[in-house]
């Protein structure tokens, strides 16, 4: 990644100027290293942006809200919530209520996919709406959901009513089973197509660690703006044994338009400090650190470490669940991010849409195992060779380099 491409940005009040109305422009490097679609630099998304960040963020208010409620008075009813709603994925990862729009307390509530449709269909009236999520209302559908289902409704018009922002007639079952659905667009390279993980990292988000609310926008099959809205990842850097930090201070949001660069701020609206982050332009692959997924399931650790092992990695990798990975990379926490599913399994494109964005205008580089860039065109999935790398510039010819070697090394021995 580029050194200065990351900025640290306090929250704009509404008495002030538009947010991009206060950035510089994006310099020469960062228009080089973003992405190449040529339209992009001569079209603005800025209303789509703030659209995009106000749905990611009332729904990061609400996962900061389920993790640390012990003051609230609805504390153990979300705790019965979480502990009596986790159903099972087919990928085995468990689905929770809060994917569909659940709880919030201390007067900031905010749901997920149903509230993020709400938001975006309010604040964009007038655009085509297609949204590519991962959750529909199936279960929520059948005989045996009718309380849960009732909760989510309740919940969620309280949700509206508390951000205080829209005056509509209270939303009934249907009305939010009918927001849940509207993400079944199949996406593809035809028009603008918002694209939502309402809660990526599900095992993180029920173990309270990193999870993150991930929302893109696709423009003619290209990924044009991505926000990631990171409860629990850490405003310092999670370099080291970041479980032991000393520093409590969390919830990040990140935020990237296509030829404009990508900007961090805090969730909960406040910095101890504020400054240029300087992504680490390393060149010596010995000095790297790497992030991999948390779960096994999910990526190979073993393939992974024998790529480290061929550059020279000294450092252990860091696991953390969830796009928080390329949130962290693109502030210059780590250097390399390496993900290797299990044979059989495919890449969804909300899994990677909006943290690849966020890296790329940091200045840095995501491709498939051979050096593809990451297509977004093709519908739901991802065609891939093999696996996802992501790291600068300058180290990727050295990493391509070992990922082919080592892949080579697992098909000899098999």
């Amino acid at each position: 990644m580029t050194g200065n491409c990351l900025k640290i940005l306090t929250p704009i009040s509404s008495s002030r100027p538009p947010l991009f109305s206060l950035l510089s422009k994006p310099t020469k490097t960062q228009f080089k290293t973003s992405s190449s679609f040529v339209l992009s630099v001569k079209m603005s998304y800025h209303k789509e942006l703030a659209a995009a960040k106000k749905a990611a963020s009332l729904a990061a208010q609400l996962c900061q809200a389920l993790n640390s409620c012990s003051l609230s008075p609805l504390c153990k009813v979300q705790k019965v919530l979480l502990q009596s709603d986790v159903q099972s994925k087919s990928d085995k990862s468990p689905v929770t209520v809060a994917d569909y729009g659940m709880l919030v307390v201390s007067g900031r509530a905010a749901c997920s996919q149903a509230l993020v449709t709400f938001v975006l269909e309010r604040e964009l009236p007038s655009e085509p709406f297609s949204l590519v999520a991962e959750e529909d209302s199936t279960d929520l559908r059948n005989d045996g959901a009718t309380d849960t289902l009732e909760r989510i409704t309740k919940l969620v018009n309280e949700t509206i009513t508390s951000d205080g922002s829209y005056s509509v007639p209270t939303l009934s079952t249907e009305d939010v089973l009918k927001a849940i659905d509207s993400g079944k667009s199949e996406g593809g390279s035809a028009g603008r197509h918002w694209v939502l993980d309402p809660i990526d990292g599900t095992k993180g988000f029920v173990r309270g660690d990193q999870y993150v609310i991930a929302l893109a926008l696709l423009d003619e099959g290209k990924v044009v703006l991505g926000v990631l809205a990171c409860p629990n990842l850490p405003l310092a850097s999670i370099c080291g044994d970041y479980h032991k930090s000393s520093n409590n201070e969390v919830g990040c949001l990140f935020y990237a338009e296509v030829g404009a660069g990508t900007y961090m701020q805090s969730l909960n609206g406040f910095f101890t400090c504020e400054g240029w982050y300087k992504s680490l332009p390393l060149k010596n692959s010995e000095e790297a650190s790497f992030f991999e997924s948390y779960e096994k399931a999910h990526s190979q650790h073993d393939l992974s470490s024998s790529i480290a092992k061929k550059l020279g990695v000294k450092a252990p990798p860091v696991r953390i669940d969830s796009q928080a990975k390329y949130g962290a990379l693109s502030r210059g926490d780590g250097a390399i991010y390496m993900r290797f599913p299990r044979e059989g399994y495919r890449e969804k494109i909300w899994d990677h849409a909006a943290g690849c964005i966020v890296v790329t205008e940091a200045g840095g580089v995501v491709s498939d195992a051979a050096g593809n860039p990451l297509d977004f065109s093709k519908g739901k999935y991802l065609d891939l060779n093999v696996g996802i790398i992501v790291t600068n510039q300058k180290l990727m010819p050295k990493l391509l380099k070992a990922v082919k070697e080592s892949l080579e090394e697992q098909s000899s021995s098999l």
